[in-house]
């Protein structure tokens, strides 16, 4: 008797098997397995996995047969799975899954059934070969699918369902590779499309000095902000490597050195940023400053963003009445540079060794003081050393042959 209560027909060779096979199973199920000798406990494991091979293929068969032919109807079930799932307290998802399975190996994939069934072929090898070669497209001729049903049943002796999965996304490429060549083409152009249109930039300012920010590129973007970025991270040029806060750091100097000449005009004007100071803010106090976007900066910043390309500086006096707006551009000249780094061999401060190449210019009389932009009046300074001399708890002092250091203020 089943759960329902129906008869089952033993006369049927499926049943006939089905019931010796619970009833040899029911006797031996409280056998200890301890006495195994290991070459029987191998044998016996591998014996196992052929069998539930070969009962995954009869299942195959039993259920697609009970969906063509409506065997839930008679007991008032929506679907064979909807009564699977209740008689056998599986999930409702489970039994859809392996209904869905059966008549897809049932209807176009008889050769997979034969696998199963001989024991030869493991559930989820089955699985991973039905939907790598359902999933072809609609115009790859049959004889083309079969061949490529073929080829992953072959290579399912000597891999697993994970490397036949990878296979069978580039199987087009070994049974037909013009098709697939075609196919290839055609999958990456629609990906690239769908990565353009998803493209996204959210930043979130927590009110306490920093930005978070969440990003989707497409991928080939991806990689090339991350060679840019792993360049700026690498320890050889004084980075901190590819740890998330090197490739943070490298990330906020990579937005610093993009030159602002590329970016383009926003509403008439160029997209730069304004840093509004007091004229004492500018000569070395220590009133606050601000950029046009609303975001208060410490005097030093100001003052060194002051000396940068790309930021505009508008100091005012005692009133709020503007003395000045600064020139876009006050950095020396490419020429200046190589004339500076052919003279200064590296920054200036004592005790350091970094190359021309991380040096940036630093005016020695500060542009606001009617300094000028010439090699004269120039030195070079690593980007640490730069902060330095615009920060305002530091005092940096000249000494011979064109060295200079910096001393915490008291």
């Amino acid at each position: 008797m089943t759960r329902s209560g129906q008869h089952l027909d033993r006369d049927h060779p499926i049943s006939a098997v089905l019931a010796r096979l619970e009833a040899d199973l029911a006797s031996v199920g409280q056998a200890p397995a301890w006495s195994l000798s290991g070459q029987e406990t191998r044998a016996a494991l591998l014996a196992l996995t052929r069998i539930q091979s070969r009962l995954t293929g009869m299942e195959v068969k039993v259920t697609a047969h009970a969906h063509r032919i409506g065997a839930a109807d008679a007991v008032g079930a929506t679907s064979i799975a909807a009564w699977l799932a209740h008689e056998t307290r599986m999930t409702g998802a489970q039994a859809h899954r392996m209904v869905k399975h059966a008549v897809a190996v049932d209807e176009r994939h008889a050769r997979v059934e034969e696998g199963l069934v001989a024991g030869d072929l493991r559930p989820d090898q089955a699985r991973v070969i039905v939907e790598a070669v359902d999933a072809l497209p609609a115009e790859v001729e049959s004889a083309v699918v079969d061949q490529a049903r073929a080829h992953l049943l072959a290579e399912a002796a000597h891999h697993d369902a994970k490397a036949l999965r990878i296979l069978g996304k580039r199987v087009l490429d070994v049974v037909a590779p013009e098709v697939g060549e075609a196919q290839l083409a055609k999958e990456l152009d629609a990906e690239e499309h769908a990565a353009e249109a998803a493209q996204r930039l959210t930043m979130s300012d927590d009110g306490h000095g920093r930005t978070h920010g969440r990003f989707t590129l497409p991928t080939w973007k991806a990689d090339l902000m991350r060679k840019v970025l792993q360049a700026l991270a690498s320890p050889r040029h004084g980075g901190l490597g590819a740890t998330p806060e090197g490739m943070g750091k490298a990330f906020g100097e990579f937005i610093e050195r993009f030159p602002t000449d590329r970016v383009p005009d926003s509403g008439g004007v160029p997209a730069t940023v304004v840093v509004t100071m007091s004229h004492e803010t500018l000569m070395g106090g220590l009133r606050a400053a601000q950029l046009d976007t609303g975001t208060l900066i410490s005097p030093g910043l100001a003052r060194q963003l002051a000396c940068r390309a790309g930021v505009i500086p508008v100091v005012l006096g005692g009133e709020s009445q503007v003395l000045d707006v600064g020139r876009k551009r006050r950095l020396h000249s490419e020429t200046q540079r190589l004339a500076l780094a052919a003279r200064d061999r590296g920054c200036t401060a004592i005790g350091c060794d970094r190359p021309p190449a991380w040096c940036e210019a630093h005016h020695d009389t500060p542009w606001s003081r009617g300094g000028g932009t010439s090699v004269d009046d120039g030195r070079l300074l690593c980007s640490r050393h730069h902060h330095l001399a615009h920060h305002p708890s530091y005092e940096m002092t000249h000494h011979p042959g064109r060295k200079v250091s910096f001393t915490r203020r008291e």
